[in-house]
């Protein structure tokens, strides 16, 4: 098992890439990571973790100032066999026990012992990630960039469309057919996405729901549920 510490500014984004011989382990020991893979994403805070098997085009970066711990695990080697992505939960023996593994001063057979318990202690979380595909349309690329600049903005397809120069039906064959789901599931993702790092920063739920466009906090919560498979507390819970 390999670990590294990597400093992510806020807004720090690494290119896309892919680590053909090592499984990774991406935590933020300190702030908030954002990975996506693919057009799925997800928000570490310190008390999750994401895997990642070999092979997997992925990026990290950073909703605050952060530190990321990467941890790297020879497949071989490795008891994980998770076959995609899988969010972690990290409760304070692993955060203690991969802070030990950081001492470079380990000797080798207590370095293999606490390595073996980190496999042990890596215990799933079952959600279903947040996906937002982008649209190829320039017409349905601008109605992202509107509810990327403001995700609670109310306005329907037909009121985009007079936005965008096309008709309401139009643009909803549009998503349809770029983004495999309906205007509707897609603004949703659209925006559980931009409430995940106002969540990981600690904000009231209301607050939240207000910014990105539910009338309240329980139609937030229900609509994150049906998406996502747990509710916005279970996600962050520490």
């Amino acid at each position: 098992m390999l670990l590294g510490a990597f400093d992510f500014p806020a807004g720090t984004w690494t290119p896309w890439h892919r680590h053909e011989e090592h499984h990774q382990l991406v935590w933020a020991a300190r702030g908030v990571l954002a990975v996506n893979v693919g057009e799925a994403h997800w928000v570490l805070p310190p008390t999750r973790a994401l895997w990642l098997p070999a092979g997997l085009s992925h990026r990290s970066g950073s909703v605050g100032n952060a530190v990321m711990l990467g941890i790297y695990a020879d497949p071989p080697r490795c008891p994980v066999t998770w076959p995609g992505p899988r969010l972690l939960t990290v409760r304070p023996l692993l955060r203690e026990l991969l802070a030990h593994l950081t001492d470079p001063g380990l000797a080798a057979e207590p370095r293999r012992r606490a390595e073996a318990v980190v496999f042990d202690l890596l215990e799933p979380l079952d959600v279903i990630p947040i996906v937002v595909p982008s649209p190829v349309d320039p017409r349905a690329r601008d109605v992202e960039a509107a509810l990327a600049a403001d995700p609670a903005d109310p306005r329907g397809l037909a009121e985009f469309g007079h936005a965008v120069g096309a008709s309401e039906r139009t643009l909803a064959r549009i998503f349809a057919r770029d983004c495999r789901m309906t205007f509707g599931t897609w603004r949703t993702q659209v925006r559980l996405r931009a409430a995940l790092p106002l969540l990981a920063a600690g904000l009231p739920l209301a607050a939240v729901a207000d910014r990105i466009g539910y009338g309240s906090a329980s139609a937030f919560v229900a609509a994150f549920r049906r998406a996502v498979g747990i509710t916005p507390g279970a996600y962050f819970a520490g």
